[in-house]
């Protein structure tokens, strides 16, 4: 070592694994190696690499750090090399700086692959070898000089880092030379698809923009912080108010404001550096992100340069688009797809082009060899066959989904990658090896990345080079990582010990957290202003200009080598496969997709079956005489409709999927286009099978044409219309921008649909208003073609009732037909003069309308294609906080009438801010928790066990746990993941309802109270709330129904008051919850979470699970100094905590830990500095604890917590065997004497399951529900508007309906279209339900809150009020313009009642089959089954006289819709005199010395209906006399108008029965019955009594 040459070498980079990576892979070829200085640091022997010398450099720890960012103001604020101004950035990113020493190529030069395994055994390496992958996760072998294999690379690479994560800048237990082997193997195994090697082959790498340049960057957006709460009063009281405004204020509307989100930021990240964005949410990180990663959609103005290489957004966004991508913090994949064709795909379609491959690689073999490189890089090997998975699809874990997330964007090979807050969710260790995973990619990819992250422990930060911070659109520092803290105490502010060097960062913008060093209190910055300007005038911000303006300049040679290497295949670089190529790319993935999920598919296609078979049933062998006429037209219309209207379920994909679709348009994998082309290609042959499941079944059975043209005329008009309708319900899912919007637009365009058929109104009847329709109608056409199909060929044979007149001494010669297009004297009807006749519809037409359909298929695609295009990715829209009207603070108000005060987008109005603060009365953050119920009972439980079954028989999750919590102290439960930690607070909480748990729980010695759930807080980790209540009625609400009945309500509410106060929530206290991004931000709804619970006054104890997760750092230390502040009141607390920081983790005072298996390995006081707990695990063998290390990660590597080849001894033996167990075993005992004799105050011996009577719970419940409706006008004003439209539109159809025989039919299909308004208002109301059921069943059942009586009550009756005022605004729409402008007022008054009975019969209906539906998505396909039922069978489709004898015998009875249309119909058409149109009658002659009269009197006597004489003397005869004889013939009476009433108010009742039933079995009532006959449950019942018989 000492013998190599010192020379001017390569600069060292920003950080180890950066200059590890350049002395490795971007040496020059001259033969130089490292500098003396440089060689004095380095560690172990070299390794050839390709002719360089790799050689591992020192750690930051070995690093001497600068004692002040001052010293360093003649250098740039980081580090930068020495020649940086006069060394260019090779645009071959791997190729060779130098000629000198290059070796010519041969014409045949080998595969990549073997090229590296040789270039593996010049270095001793073993070439590698695939071997397969163990469940497990290895550990880290220890150090060693022979040859590794592949699988010995991984174990390095993929272990769980739970040793490592502690490492850092003041302390390490790993050590740098552990840490310099992994960094340099995984490098090693990257170097196979980002080697030297293959650089050199590639046109992409030599054109890449890489370095990032941002200079006095300043981004406007538009939009309030703040804004009142919508209500359905909004749009009748908006012109009183506009006016008001007038006088009162002298204006009446103002501009939307405009704010600046980021303010005037420069810097540059270089290739191979990460910049670490830090700053609490709602700062400005997101909008920083999305600007640095050209997603500019959705701000008003961005002002400023942002240059990737040179280049500038611009040109970048139309030419390189692929090179730059944003990742935001959801992983976005197809759950059913497997991991490996998830990868796949991205590598199918961003695999480079032959001239950008190594010589004789293909396609197959880049994606092969890349696949098993991320496959085992991120050790995802194991996972590669599992289905990515997501909340209803079992799949990957969270980490492993994160790791795929950060494969694709590998994939991508983009120059520049922004991460948006991607760790939320991930435990320490797998936060670490995600940012380990970036900055090996970073490294080896030789990119620029910027990640902004909430919570960054210090060996997360010490992975980047550069920090920036933000506040409030502001930026406070940029530079370099190491010498952030120091700028900022030479500030003046004070660093803890043990505080990590982020949450140090973002404490100094927080009053609460930061600290201020003596003598500087009032000379520290305090606003973002005054930061920025602070830093604006330092030396490190002059130094960061002349850093930029120095890599400018590399930036301008690389801009001339990379023109000179420009091809015209990297002249521009979107995509890149060419379009057809992505189709089919598409196309693969999208029947993947499909066949991922066989159960949901084949699911469907035997639904089809089934309803298929219910259809053909229906029209059962119809008959080919005149009884069948109508029966063909309905059963041609129902296959035509059915199949259309399945096609509804796209809109939900489409949204479902868009998402991903965006996030793939932002990779550049496929043009959105592309993707619609395959999701029509892949349509085609599922929608034939689907087509043809449902065509076999009904042709057959109905028997239709039997001829072979026919059938597969008619199968194929069904097809190809549906595929038209697919493309059109997509068409309209890609131009609209959400799936209530596409609803309303459908719900109106299936009722055209549905009546511009030509079915229900024969065209001739269609009003020219509405004629039009017909015409763009794909339904229309089909319908005529495949009519023409069938009854073209069909001589239709007169048979009675339709042969008139009949009788003695009716001859055929003297006979006609009733069907239309019958000529006097046949008794036969030719089927196309029938068309003719009745529907103008011909032959001729056949194959013109199927080229119409093709040509509405095609236009439909196109739309799509465009819409999708058109779509934009990530757009920015403005994170606001909703108040209450009347109950904004007055700070607040001013703003929002002034239109002043705008947030960052993805900002809620935190409760620190200034302008809530001002409106706080006793919020300040150092008031005790005064006035706050205090606990004085003790709770402990003994020899805890849970016991589960499985497939393979039972699993024991908690094993004789035992402990207590005591009143005044805070007790953290901890341990690693799947430790048992949640599981345990389920069971202490007594709210587990699965498998056996046996253990003594007491209070004060006792058994637990009946009330136990409901005297105890349980603060969920999920934090579910009503989204329309404020903050105060949440808790207004939780006093109410928890607090024991005997306090007063004023004295439950004025206690709420001062849990506002403690909380520090007085200036939100009016603020409606809502959803994130509408409403209260995450540390907001977690403070809300916790104060619901104390509202209640829990009289035992309070558990909170997780309270700190998906939080940053300051709202993590915010949640935790509440907890202490109630603790410290006298409450006793019980907390699970995820790795916390040692800042947070000396709150608490005491310590259950439990490890793998649910074993305790230790419980008891930590102690000041947790010394107590330190001295227990070194006290036993475990490894020292560094003075600067946190405890908390201190003790999960002692007992080897995440770590799968842990060797040590087990803990739990250890404890369990050790005298502090001993100890806390009598401490438990002694605490259950001596409380036995302690007078309980009552906190015992409540034994009430609810606090308050059924009868107070049910009006809560129901006013929270009423005053959620009137806070959510987008529903009510949608239901309001589908039933106004439907009615315009059904009334404007059958405006002023005649009196002919045929508007007696338009009588009828009016009132049909009037009941098939009712599955899209039920589609509506059932997500509503399961909306309040989730609320209920997730976190206010298991707290006893109310009982399901009250849940369902407040439920349905929110809905009845609001559906009689809708069904009124629909009868004023539709009964006078239509059918009932010649009724009578009982008529009138009668329909409008019935009218009402149908809106309380389709909202329970809907209830019904929502309450035993898990979710919307089956409940929404619930309804169309049930409906079908409803409808088919209530004798309009098929008549009462046509219906199969199985269906009319029963099903024709039990059907509600057969009394709601008597009822209908039976009033509608009552003494109505029927006047046949010419086209109407029946024509024949009277035998001679006959007249008409005479001839037909008889007839008419028995079958109604009337004669008169023509012209020429011929006798016409209409059908009906009167409307009640048209009814007749549909069973229809009216004076049967009271029996069906009644009936169908008896169907409601039973339906809102069902409504009580079915969800009393879904909410644990199905339990109880299955409990009742199954012998496992009876056993385990069993046993339990035995157990408590014990106690």
């Amino acid at each position: 070592m000492a013998d190599h040459p010192s020379t001017d070498g390569p600069y060292p980079w920003p950080s180890p694994s950066a200059d590890s990576f350049r002395a490795a892979y971007l040496q020059p070829e001259d033969g130089r190696g490292l500098s003396a200085a440089e060689m004095s640091i380095s560690q172990g022997p070299p390794i050839e690499n390709d002719g360089a010398l790799v050689v591992p450099t020192a750690s930051h720890n070995d690093t001497a750090r600068s004692p002040s960012y001052t010293r360093r103001s003649s250098q740039t604020a980081v580090p930068s090399p020495p020649t940086s101004h006069s060394e260019p950035v090779s645009n071959a990113l791997y190729a060779s700086t130098s000629k000198e020493t290059e070796k010519p190529v041969e014409a045949n030069s080998r595969a990549s692959v073997d090229d590296d395994e040789r270039a593996d055994e010049v270095r001793h390496f073993e070439p590698i070898k695939t071997i397969s992958t163990t469940e497990q996760r290895p550990g880290l072998q220890s150090k060693r000089s022979g040859p590794l294999t592949e699988d010995e690379v991984i174990r390095v690479l993929s272990r769980r880092r739970t040793n490592t994560s502690a490492s850092g800048r003041n302390g390490s237990i790993a050590t740098s030379a552990e840490d310099e082997e992994e960094q340099a193997e995984m490098e090693r195994l990257m170097s196979r698809m980002f080697g030297k090697n293959r650089q050199n082959q590639s046109e992409d790498e030599k054109t890449r923009h890489v370095g990032l340049v941002w200079r006095n960057l300043i981004v406007k957006g538009v939009g309030l912080g703040a804004a009142l709460q919508p209500t359905i009063s909004d749009p009748f009281l908006a012109l009183p108010r506009l006016i008001s405004g007038l006088f009162t204020k002298g204006r009446a509307t103002h501009k939307p404001p405009i704010r600046t989100l980021i303010n005037n930021f420069n810097g540059c990240i270089r290739p191979g550096e990460m910049l670490l964005v830090l700053g609490r949410p709602g700062s400005g990180c997101s909008t920083f992100l999305k600007v640095l990663a050209n997603q500019r959609y959705g701000f008003k103005s961005i002002e400023g340069d942002v240059t990737y290489g040179g280049t500038s957004a611009k040109t970048m966004a139309k030419d390189y688009t692929s090179e730059v991508v944003y990742n935001p913090e959801d992983d976005l994949h197809y759950a059913t797809l497997s991991v490996k064709d998830t990868l796949k795909f991205a590598l199918t379609t961003r695999t480079p082009g032959k001239a950008s491959r190594n010589e004789g690689e293909s396609r197959s073999d880049y994606i092969k060899e890349f696949l098993r490189v991320v496959a085992k890089l991120f050790w995802i090997e194991h996972t590669l066959n599992t289905k990515v998975g997501n909340e209803l699809v079992r799949g990957v874990s969270g980490g492993e989904k994160k790791r795929v997330s950060i494969a694709e964007a590998m994939i991508t090979k983009a120059s520049i990658q922004c991460w948006d807050n991607s760790t939320r969710g991930l435990d320490a260790s797998t936060a670490l090896e995600y940012v380990e995973s970036l900055r090996s990619l970073t490294n080896m990819a030789h990119i620029s990345t910027a990640v902004a992250l909430y919570q960054a422990g210090e060996s997360l930060y010490e992975k980047f080079e550069k920090v920036i911070l933000i506040e409030e659109g502001r930026c406070l520092y940029y530079g370099s990582t190491e010498a952030a803290a120091a700028y900022f105490e030479d500030l003046g502010f004070k660093r803890p010990a043990r505080w990590t060097t982020a949450d140090f960062l973002t404490s100094v913008t927080d009053e609460h957290e930061r600290q201020i060093r003596e003598g500087y209190e009032d000379r520290i910055p305090r606003s973002a202003e005054q930061f920025e300007e602070a830093f604006a005038k330092s030396d490190l911000y002059r130094a960061n200009l002349e850093d930029i303006k120095g890599f400018e300049q590399q930036i301008d040679e690389q801009q001339r080598e990379r023109q000179a290497a420009m091809t015209k295949a990297t002249k521009q670089k979107n995509y890149t496969l060419s379009f057809y190529k992505q189709v089919l790319a598409c196309t693969h993935r999208q029947f993947l997709i499909m066949f991922g999920d066989r159960l949901t598919l084949f699911g469907k296609w035997g639904g089809i079956f089934f309803q298929a078979l219910i259809v053909g049933s229906l029209f059962y062998n119809m008959p080919k005489t005149s009884s069948g006429v109508f029966l063909r037209g309905g059963v041609m219309f129902f296959m035509l409709l059915f199949n259309a209207l399945l096609a509804l379920a796209e809109l939900t994909s489409a949204f479902a999927s868009r998402p991903i679709l965006l996030k793939h348009k932002s990779f550049s994998f496929y043009r959105p286009a592309a993707y619609a082309i395959a999701q029509t290609v892949v349509d085609v042959p599922l929608v034939l099978v689907q087509v043809c499941i449902f065509d076999i079944v009904v042709y057959f059975m109905s028997d239709l044409g039997r001829t072979a043209s026919q059938f597969f005329i008619n199968l194929f008009v069904l097809w190809i219309v549906t595929m038209s309708m697919y493309s059109f319900f997509r068409a309209v899912g890609a131009w609209v921008p959400s799936l209530d919007v596409a609803t309303r637009i459908t719900g109106v365009a299936i009722q055209a649909l549905v009546v511009y058929t030509g079915y229900l109104i024969p065209p001739t009847k269609m009003h020219p208003w509405f004629k039009w329709l017909i015409n763009i109608n794909p339904i229309g056409y089909a319908f005529e073609a495949v009519m023409v199909n069938e009854f073209d060929f069909l001589d239709i044979v007169c048979e009675a009732p339709y042969l008139v007149p009949q009788g003695p001494g009716a001859a055929p010669q003297y006979q006609s037909c009733t069907i239309q297009g019958s000529q006097p004297g046949q008794t036969t009807v030719n089927g196309a003069a029938y068309l003719e006749t009745a529907f103008t519809y011909s032959r001729i037409h056949l194959w013109r309308n199927i080229g119409i359909l093709f040509g509405f298929w095609l236009f439909f695609v196109a739309m799509t294609m465009l819409g999708q295009e058109l779509q934009k990715p990530n757009a920015g829209g403005g994170a606001i906080t909703i108040f209450k009207r009347g109950q904004a603070p007055k700070s607040v108000q001013k703003a929002m009438e002034k239109g002043s005060t705008p947030l960052d987008e993805e900002k809620a109005a935190a409760t620190d801010n200034e302008n809530l603060e001002d409106e706080s009365s006793g919020s300040d953050s150092e008031v005790g928790a005064k006035g706050i119920a205090k606990n004085e009972t003790v709770f402990t439980y003994q020899n805890v066990n849970y016991t589960i079954p499985t497939k393979d028989g039972e699993r024991q999750l908690l094993r004789d746990v035992q402990g207590y919590v005591r009143p005044g102290r805070l007790t953290a439960l901890m341990g690693a993941s799947g430790a048992g930690k949640t599981t345990l607070l389920n069971t202490l909480a007594q709210r587990i309802n699965f498998g056996v748990v046996t253990g003594d729980f007491q209070v004060d010695g006792r058994p637990l109270p009946t009330s136990f759930q409901r005297a105890t807080g349980f603060a969920e980790q999920m934090d579910v709330h009503e989204p329309t209540a404020t903050v105060r009625e949440a808790f207004q609400f939780s006093a109410l129904l928890r607090q024991p009945k005997e306090i007063p309500i004023k004295e439950k509410y004025d206690y709420c008051e001062r849990i506002i106060d403690l909380l520090e929530m007085r200036p939100i206290a009016g603020a409606t919850i809502g959803k994130i991004g509408e409403g209260l931000n995450q540390e907001q709804r977690k403070r809300l979470t916790i104060g619901v619970e104390l509202a209640s006054k829990p009289e035992l104890l309070l558990f909170l699970d997780e309270p700190t997760s998906g939080l940053d750092s300051g709202a993590a230390f915010n949640i935790i100094r509440f907890l202490r502040k109630l603790a410290d009141a006298g409450q006793a607390i019980l907390c699970t905590i995820h790795q916390p920081s040692s800042v947070l983790f000396e709150y608490f005072d005491e310590l259950l830990l439990l490890k793998s298996g649910g074993r305790v390995v230790y419980h008891g006081s930590l102690g000041k500095d947790s010394r107590t707990l330190i001295d227990y695990f070194e006290g036993n063998g475990g490894k020292k604890c560094p003075p600067n290390h946190n405890p908390a990660e201190y003790m999960l590597e002692v007992i080897g917590a995440g770590d799968p080849d842990y060797k040590g001894k087990d803990w739990g033996d250890v404890w369990a065997a050790s005298t502090e167990h001993e100890e806390r075993s009598q401490e438990i005992q002694q605490m259950i004497n001596d409380r036995r004799n302690v007078s309980t105050k009552g906190n015992t011996d409540d034994d009430r399951e609810f606090a308050m009577p059924l009868g107070t719970q049910v009006m809560a419940v129901v006013k929270r529900s009423f005053a959620s409706y009137w806070r959510t006008p987008n529903y009510l004003i949608g239901k309001f508007m589908l039933h106004i439209i439907t009615g315009l539109f059904n009334s404007f159809t059958f405006y002023h309906v005649g009196e002919s025989s045929i508007d007696m039919q338009s009588h009828l299909f009016s009132i049909f279209m009037t009941l098939t308004i009712a599955p899209p208002l039920i589609q509506q109301l059932q997500p509503k339900f399961i909306e309040f059921r989730s609320i209920f069943e997730s976190r206010e059942s298991k707290a006893k809150i109310y009982s399901w009586v009250a849940f369902v009550a407040g439920a349905v009756l929110v809905e009845i009020p609001y559906s009689i005022l809708a069904g009124t605004l629909y009868m004023i729409c539709w009964w006078f313009p239509a059918v009932g402008r010649h009724r009578t007022s009982f008529e009138t008054g009668y329909t409008w009642m019935l009218l009402m009975l149908f809106e309380l019969f389709y909202v329970s209906f809907g209830q019904a089959i929502a309450s035993f539906a898990p979710n919307e998505l089956l409940a929404s396909l619930l309804v169309p089954v049930f409906f079908l039922f409803v409808v088919a069978f209530c004798g309009i489709v098929v008549p009462y006289v046509t219906l199969p004898h199985f269906w009319q015998s029963w099903m024709y009875w039990l059907t509600p819709f057969h009394y709601l249309l008597e009822g209908l119909l039976g009033v509608a058409v009552h003494d109505i005199q029927v006047v046949c149109q010419d086209a109407e009658f029946a024509r024949f002659r009277a035998p001679p010395g006959q007249t008409c009269q005479s001839y037909t009197q008889s007839f008419i006597a028995q079958a109604g209906g009337y004669v008169q004489v023509g012209p020429g003397g011929i006798c016409e005869f209409c059908q009906y006399a009167t409307g009640d004889q048209f009814a007749a013939g549909f069973n229809v009476y009216y004076a049967h108008k009271w029996l069906d009433y009644g009936v169908f108010w008896a169907f409601i009742c039973f339906n809102f029965c069902m409504v009580f039933l079915c969800s009393w079995l879904y909410l644990g009532g199905g339990k109880k019955v299955k409990a009742l006959f199954s012998p496992s449950a009876k056993k385990q019942m069993k046993a339990a009594t035995q157990e408590r018989e014990k106690v």
